[in-house]
Protein backbone atom coordinates (compact mmCIF):
# COMPACT_ATOMS: atom_id res chain seq x y z
CA UNK A 1 0.00 0.00 0.00
CA UNK A 2 1.61 3.54 -0.91
CA UNK A 3 0.87 6.21 1.20
CA UNK A 4 0.77 9.68 -0.90
CA UNK A 5 3.35 12.00 -0.16
CA UNK A 6 1.20 14.62 0.65
CA UNK A 7 -0.95 12.37 2.96
CA UNK A 8 2.35 11.14 4.55
CA UNK A 9 3.20 15.26 5.28
CA UNK A 10 -0.15 15.79 6.60
CA UNK A 11 -0.35 12.61 9.01
CA UNK A 12 3.67 14.07 10.16
CA UNK A 13 1.79 17.47 11.11
CA UNK A 14 -0.74 16.21 13.23
CA UNK A 15 1.30 13.80 14.68
CA UNK A 16 3.65 16.73 15.67
CA UNK A 17 0.62 18.57 16.87
CA UNK A 18 -0.39 16.01 19.11
CA UNK A 19 2.44 15.53 20.97
CA UNK A 20 2.43 19.69 20.86
CA UNK A 21 -0.52 19.60 22.68
CA UNK A 22 0.09 16.87 24.87
CA UNK A 23 3.01 18.59 25.72
CA UNK A 24 1.43 21.73 26.64
CA UNK A 25 -1.14 20.53 29.02
CA UNK A 26 1.55 18.31 30.57
CA UNK A 27 3.50 21.75 31.08
CA UNK A 28 -0.01 23.53 32.59
CA UNK A 29 -0.32 20.97 34.71
CA UNK A 30 3.12 20.70 36.07
CA UNK A 31 4.40 24.05 35.25
CA UNK A 32 6.19 26.57 37.73
CA UNK A 33 3.87 27.93 39.95
CA UNK A 34 0.90 25.81 39.51
CA UNK A 35 0.32 23.77 42.89
CA UNK A 36 -2.69 21.56 43.56
CA UNK A 37 -4.21 22.48 46.92
CA UNK A 38 -2.61 19.79 49.36
CA UNK A 39 -2.73 19.40 53.34
CA UNK A 40 0.16 21.59 54.16
CA UNK A 41 -2.41 23.78 55.80
CA UNK A 42 -3.86 21.28 57.98
CA UNK A 43 -7.46 20.45 58.51
CA UNK A 44 -10.03 22.28 60.83
CA UNK A 45 -13.83 20.68 61.34
CA UNK A 46 -16.11 23.16 59.76
CA UNK A 47 -18.70 22.81 62.15
CA UNK A 48 -16.70 24.08 65.14
CA UNK A 49 -14.74 26.96 63.45
CA UNK A 50 -15.98 29.40 66.73
CA UNK A 51 -13.88 26.95 68.55
CA UNK A 52 -10.43 27.19 66.55
CA UNK A 53 -7.79 29.47 68.03
CA UNK A 54 -7.79 31.68 65.07
CA UNK A 55 -10.19 31.06 62.83
CA UNK A 56 -12.67 31.92 65.70
CA UNK A 57 -11.50 35.60 65.57
CA UNK A 58 -10.27 35.51 61.90
CA UNK A 59 -8.16 38.34 60.94
CA UNK A 60 -4.29 39.25 60.64
CA UNK A 61 -1.71 38.41 62.82
CA UNK A 62 2.27 39.21 62.83
CA UNK A 63 4.64 36.19 63.03
CA UNK A 64 7.34 37.81 62.57
CA UNK A 65 9.54 41.10 61.28
CA UNK A 66 7.51 41.73 58.78
CA UNK A 67 5.57 38.51 58.35
CA UNK A 68 1.90 37.95 59.18
CA UNK A 69 -0.63 35.04 59.09
CA UNK A 70 -4.18 36.31 57.32
CA UNK A 71 -6.76 33.84 58.65
CA UNK A 72 -9.87 34.14 56.42
CA UNK A 73 -13.27 32.06 56.15
CA UNK A 74 -15.08 31.99 53.31
CA UNK A 75 -18.93 31.62 53.76
CA UNK A 76 -22.09 32.40 51.98
CA UNK A 77 -21.63 34.94 50.01
CA UNK A 78 -19.12 36.96 52.04
CA UNK A 79 -15.34 36.51 53.51
CA UNK A 80 -14.77 37.26 56.83
CA UNK A 81 -12.57 39.52 57.09
CA UNK A 82 -12.71 41.41 53.82
CA UNK A 83 -16.11 41.87 52.57
CA UNK A 84 -17.49 44.14 55.14
CA UNK A 85 -14.28 45.25 56.26
CA UNK A 86 -11.62 45.08 54.72
CA UNK A 87 -8.18 42.69 55.10
CA UNK A 88 -5.10 45.19 56.27
CA UNK A 89 -1.36 44.38 55.47
CA UNK A 90 1.39 46.89 55.34
CA UNK A 91 3.40 47.09 52.60
CA UNK A 92 6.97 45.19 52.20
CA UNK A 93 5.22 42.44 54.08
CA UNK A 94 4.87 39.07 53.58
CA UNK A 95 1.46 37.66 54.41
CA UNK A 96 0.29 33.38 54.64
CA UNK A 97 -3.18 33.17 54.05
CA UNK A 98 -4.84 30.34 55.74
CA UNK A 99 -8.27 30.00 54.42
CA UNK A 100 -11.52 27.67 55.46
CA UNK A 101 -14.85 27.18 54.22
CA UNK A 102 -17.47 26.46 56.93
CA UNK A 103 -20.45 25.25 54.44
CA UNK A 104 -19.38 24.94 50.41
CA UNK A 105 -16.37 24.91 48.07
CA UNK A 106 -15.47 28.27 47.35
CA UNK A 107 -12.26 30.54 45.17
CA UNK A 108 -9.84 32.75 46.77
CA UNK A 109 -8.45 34.95 44.15
CA UNK A 110 -6.43 38.56 44.78
CA UNK A 111 -6.91 40.08 41.47
CA UNK A 112 -3.66 41.54 40.32
CA UNK A 113 -1.51 38.87 42.35
CA UNK A 114 -0.67 34.99 41.35
CA UNK A 115 -3.08 34.01 44.19
CA UNK A 116 -5.94 31.98 42.83
CA UNK A 117 -7.05 28.87 45.18
CA UNK A 118 -10.08 26.57 46.13
CA UNK A 119 -11.70 26.95 49.18
CA UNK A 120 -12.69 23.19 50.80
CA UNK A 121 -14.78 22.85 53.60
CA UNK A 122 -12.55 21.57 56.32
CA UNK A 123 -9.54 22.25 54.36
CA UNK A 124 -7.34 24.94 55.06
CA UNK A 125 -5.34 26.33 51.83
CA UNK A 126 -2.37 27.58 52.86
CA UNK A 127 -0.94 30.81 50.15
CA UNK A 128 1.97 33.14 50.30
CA UNK A 129 2.18 36.28 49.20
CA UNK A 130 4.75 39.41 49.29
CA UNK A 131 3.46 42.61 49.50
CA UNK A 132 6.34 45.03 48.22
CA UNK A 133 3.83 48.22 47.77
CA UNK A 134 0.90 50.06 49.24
CA UNK A 135 -2.32 49.10 46.41
CA UNK A 136 -6.00 47.51 47.16
CA UNK A 137 -6.40 44.25 45.62
CA UNK A 138 -9.87 42.80 44.62
CA UNK A 139 -10.65 39.55 46.53
CA UNK A 140 -13.24 37.12 44.31
CA UNK A 141 -14.53 34.18 44.94
CA UNK A 142 -14.27 32.20 41.45
CA UNK A 143 -16.15 28.66 42.37
CA UNK A 144 -19.83 28.79 42.04
CA UNK A 145 -21.16 28.75 46.05
CA UNK A 146 -24.94 29.62 45.55
CA UNK A 147 -27.46 31.95 44.41
CA UNK A 148 -25.34 34.84 45.54
CA UNK A 149 -21.97 34.13 44.27
CA UNK A 150 -21.62 36.88 41.93
CA UNK A 151 -22.02 39.07 45.10
CA UNK A 152 -18.86 37.20 46.78
CA UNK A 153 -16.44 40.09 46.80
CA UNK A 154 -14.02 41.24 48.92
CA UNK A 155 -11.07 44.03 49.39
CA UNK A 156 -7.44 43.71 50.73
CA UNK A 157 -5.56 47.01 51.19
CA UNK A 158 -2.00 47.14 51.39
CA UNK A 159 -1.10 50.30 53.74
CA UNK A 160 2.21 52.14 54.07
CA UNK A 161 3.80 50.45 57.16
CA UNK A 162 4.08 53.80 59.35
CA UNK A 163 0.21 53.68 59.32
CA UNK A 164 -0.57 49.97 60.10
CA UNK A 165 -0.94 48.76 63.50
CA UNK A 166 -2.50 45.33 65.00
CA UNK A 167 -4.48 44.98 68.51
CA UNK A 168 -2.02 43.54 70.93
CA UNK A 169 -3.73 40.20 71.12
CA UNK A 170 -3.52 39.92 67.26
CA UNK A 171 0.47 40.33 67.65
CA UNK A 172 1.95 36.81 67.88
CA UNK A 173 5.55 37.69 66.99
CA UNK A 174 7.85 34.59 67.15
CA UNK A 175 4.92 32.59 67.09
CA UNK A 176 3.53 30.01 64.34
CA UNK A 177 0.28 30.28 62.78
Amino acid sequence: MEIHRYERAWLAASLVLIVLFIGTVAYGALGPSVAMVDAEGGTVDPAALDDHPRFSDPGVYQTGEDEYAAYVIARRFAFQPGSTDPIRVPEGSTVTFYITSPDVVHGFSLAGTNVNTMVLPGQVTKVTVDFEETGEYGVVCHEYCGEAHHEMAGTLVVVPSGEFDLPEERDVSGGGS
